[in-house]
């Protein structure tokens, strides 16, 4: 009877040993397929600012497969942290090397994951040891961070509003006034208007000065001389120095002349004896009438002594030496 329960229990204890060596065989089989230790792969690497949590052993996934898992993570610096993975040799026909890395979450709450966006267009294959660009995207904590310094800063500006406001409702400022006084309100728009109708006018003469301004030929007319030619602008400054000049002299002459009339007006010098004493004009009228008398006279007495017959051959002579004199002309002519 000892003998049979001894058998019994051996019995029991080798099927027990047998399925935990199943189960043990089984479970190092599924983890060591899950972790890639039975089949070929090849390693790539990515630098990120901030893992999130990842753990080695997590997954990676390529367009949304389980291509293969997290090898290290290793810290290069303070800012830098580098996550190597094995891969799936059989994947690496469609990985390129300008695929993007991003660290995610494997449902609402599961394992950090790592995900490898595929790139655009035909880029070249990766090969074991590469390294791929890699993409940080904003956590949960950054955004909630965020969204409470847009909170406290909303509150802020609310506050602020409810102030202007307040003084905009009681009539203070400026811009209560324009809002409540409709005669300033007027006054603007007017103002406004003014402006409108200023500026349309100054486009108008600047388009009317271009079109002045294109139609100058720079080369040939005056302006483009005194606009081009330095020479010709000093000349043109000097002459305008000397007009300014020449208008002061004329100025002083002016004034001289002026002086000298208001002299001969008021009484002043010989001229104004000339022409105010009627005495000494009436005999300076009778001399000129004389002078004219003894004129006449003397050109009678000339006449004469041409037809005397003592001094007629030296008139004679005179006027056959002037026609000669006068052919020798014409003949040089």
């Amino acid at each position: 009877m000892i003998m049979k329960k001894t058998t019994s229990e051996k019995l029991k204890l080798g099927i027990f040993v047998i399925l935990g060596l199943l189960l043990l065989i089984a479970a190092i089989y599924l983890i060591g397929e899950r972790q890639n230790m039975f089949s070929k792969t090849f390693t790539i690497s990515a630098n990120f600012n901030n893992v999130s949590g990842l753990l080695q052993g997590n997954n990676v996934r390529y367009s949304g497969i389980n291509v293969g898992t997290v090898k290290t993570i290793s810290m290069v610096n303070d800012s830098t942290i580098t996550v190597t993975m094995n891969i799936e040799e059989s994947m690496a026909k469609h990985i390129k090397k300008d695929a993007i890395a991003t660290i995610g979450t494997d449902g609402l709450v599961g394992n950090m994951i790592v995900n490898i966006i595929p790139g655009k267009g035909n880029g070249i294959i990766v090969t074991s040891g590469d390294e791929i660009r890699s993409y940080t995207k904003i956590g949960t904590d950054d955004m909630l961070n965020t969204l409470s310094v847009t909170n406290e800063n909303a509150a802020l500006l609310t506050a602020k509003l409810l102030k202007v406001a307040d003084a905009l409702a009681d009539g203070k400022g400026t811009f209560s006034m324009l809002i409540n006084d409709t005669i300033m309100s007027s006054n603007l728009k007017q103002t406004v208007n003014q402006l409108r109708i200023t500026s349309i006018e100054a486009s108008k003469a600047m388009k009317e000065l271009n079109s002045i301004i294109s139609s100058i030929n720079f080369n040939e007319s005056v302006a483009g001389t005194l606009l081009n030619d330095s020479i010709q602008a000093e000349k043109v400054k000097s002459i305008i120095a000397n007009l300014d000049d020449s208008s002061e002299g004329i100025k002083r002459v002016i004034n001289n002349l002026n002086e000298t009339l208001i002299n001969v007006k008021d009484g002043e010098g010989a001229i104004n004896y000339l022409s105010n004493d009627e005495e000494f004009t009436k005999n300076i009228d009778q001399a000129i009438k004389s002078i004219n008398e003894g004129t006449e006279k003397f050109n009678e007495n000339m006449e004469a002594l041409k037809h005397n017959f003592l001094t007629r051959g030296y008139f004679r002579k005179l006027e056959r030496q002037k026609k000669r004199e006068a052919k020798k002309a014409e003949s040089e002519n």
